[in-house]
């Protein structure tokens, strides 16, 4: 049986169990660059113990940024910080990860703390024009009509993406994951929620998924900036929520070409392509997309990730055990306790699995022999 402090083989790397750490925007950074901020953020959870650390959504082009304040990596000036905190990472025994993005139709937003409206940032706030695969607003208040990308514009873009991930190579990333999640642009390409287009990019389920697609097969070729000994993780909303929208069904069927094309793992997620009055049908219960990263592995035998509602060891053991995902995703419940993996070892019975570092070890680590 497969436990949660199981290693987990993901090409040439080795993550030390099946614990990870789901990307969380910080809304911190200046012009893209990260900062001491990401750092610690960051920093803690390797020495917490989990095996795998995502950083926040990091956009391949300035517009594709959520807010002004969000981290990017969309020129060469943005490696050197990110290797600051790469280092520490995997110096504390955790495979580092960059999650690519870009915001699309849902960009150039107002930080989440922000007084004032939401919305569509203007010009006069720090705001630019946002973009997507049509001219299809987000459908939440004050949210400006995106313009829709030409092909050439596509092909750049696809082109952006291919360089980010070249530069988080030279950060020193063992892993990047493409956002191809909660109506962010990729997703919004694979949705027809938001893409009504008629060209090569539009209209059957194999052209909407073609930009996520042309940028792994990318990056799969050899001689890609992105060392082929090194995995690629996609992050999928597996369901629109939405009546018409992107299905489970679709869902099994991208996983399935990801894996031919030489994704190593689908991460599982949910929604985030539309309002809808402010609700979703998916209750929101401990694990409710678990299921979703159980099918995707199961129909397309592919890994996968789940995420969303994980909190208690016993509930994150249960999945690996029963074969439900591969590695399981907390985000807020890191926040609250960043040694989550040291106590969630000693609450199901195997303490040694995960080792405090020296420096804490020493002090509150067990009792040593005189």
């Amino acid at each position: 049986m497969t436990t949660l402090f199981d290693p987990l083989p993901l090409r040439s790397l080795m993550l030390r169990n099946r614990i990870g750490v789901s990307p969380m925007c910080m809304y911190s950074a200046t012009d893209g660059l990260v900062n001491d901020w990401h750092l610690v953020h960051l920093g803690r959870f390797a020495t917490g113990g989990a095996g795998l650390v995502i950083a926040e959504a990091t956009a391949v082009q300035a517009v594709g940024r959520i807010t002004p304040s969000c981290a990017g990596i969309w020129s060469d000036e943005h490696i050197a910080p990110w290797a600051r905190v790469t280092e520490f990472i995997s110096r504390h025994g955790a495979v580092p990860t960059l999650q690519l993005a870009h915001a699309g139709r849902k960009a150039a937003t107002p930080e989440p703390w922000a007084t004032g409206p939401r919305g569509t940032l203007p010009p006069d706030r720090r705001g630019w024009q946002p973009v997507g695969p049509s001219a299809v607003p987000f459908d939440a208040p004050n949210f400006a009509t995106p313009t829709e990308l030409t092909v050439s514009q596509i092909a750049e873009l696809a082109e952006d993406f291919i360089a980010a991930a070249g530069r988080a190579a030279q950060a020193g990333f063992g892993m990047i994951e493409l956002h191809a999640a909660h109506g962010y642009l990729l997703h919004s390409f694979h949705s027809p929620i938001s893409n009504r287009r008629t060209d090569q990019y539009g209209g059957a389920l194999e052209n909407r998924v073609r930009l996520l697609r042309s940028v792994v097969q990318r990056l799969r070729t050899p001689g890609s900036p992105w060392p082929q000994d090194r995995p690629i993780a996609v992050r999928i909303s597996a369901v629109d929520d939405v009546e018409g929208g992107w299905s489970l069904e679709d869902s099994v069927q991208l996983a399935r070409w990801l894996k031919a094309d030489g994704v190593d793992l689908v991460d599982c997620s949910s929604g985030g392509i539309s309002m809808q009055n402010g609700t979703v049908r998916t209750p929101r219960e401990p694990g409710y997309q678990v299921p979703y990263a159980a099918r995707v592995r199961a129909e397309a035998g592919i890994a996968t990730a789940a995420v969303g509602g994980i909190t208690q060891p016993a509930q994150a053991q249960a999945i690996i055990a029963e074969g439900k995902a591969d590695v399981t995703l907390l985000a807020r419940e890191m926040l609250r306790d960043p040694f989550w993996p040291v106590h969630a070892a000693a609450a199901l019975g195997v303490p040694g699995a995960v080792r405090l570092p020296n420096q804490y070890d020493y002090w509150i680590g067990p009792p040593k022999s005189a």
